[in-house]
């Protein structure tokens, strides 16, 4: 199975970013990149609040996979850094 190297709260708060600045996002920087980068930690209070959201699937999640290892999973997601 293909990982990332990138932690899923960096991957999670990226997205929150670029949603705030890039015009693929809504924003209304076309080019960016280096500003996303500049701008991702603000994001991780938010990002760790999702993860948080996610630790308990829903049914139709449920339905499609192994509950425990998904808990296991988002468990290590929060416990990767500050604020798990």
């Amino acid at each position: 199975m293909p990982t990332s190297i990138t932690p899923a709260v960096e991957r999670i708060a990226r997205v929150l970013a670029g949603r705030c600045i890039s015009t693929n996002g809504g924003g209304d920087n076309p080019h960016a990149a280096n500003a996303v980068d500049a701008a991702w930690p603000d994001h991780l209070d938010d990002a760790y609040a999702i993860l948080h959201t996610l630790r308990e699937p829903d049914a139709q999640m449920a339905g499609a996979g192994d509950v425990t290892v998904w808990r296991a999973m988002i468990g290590a997601a929060l416990g990767a850094g500050a604020g798990a």
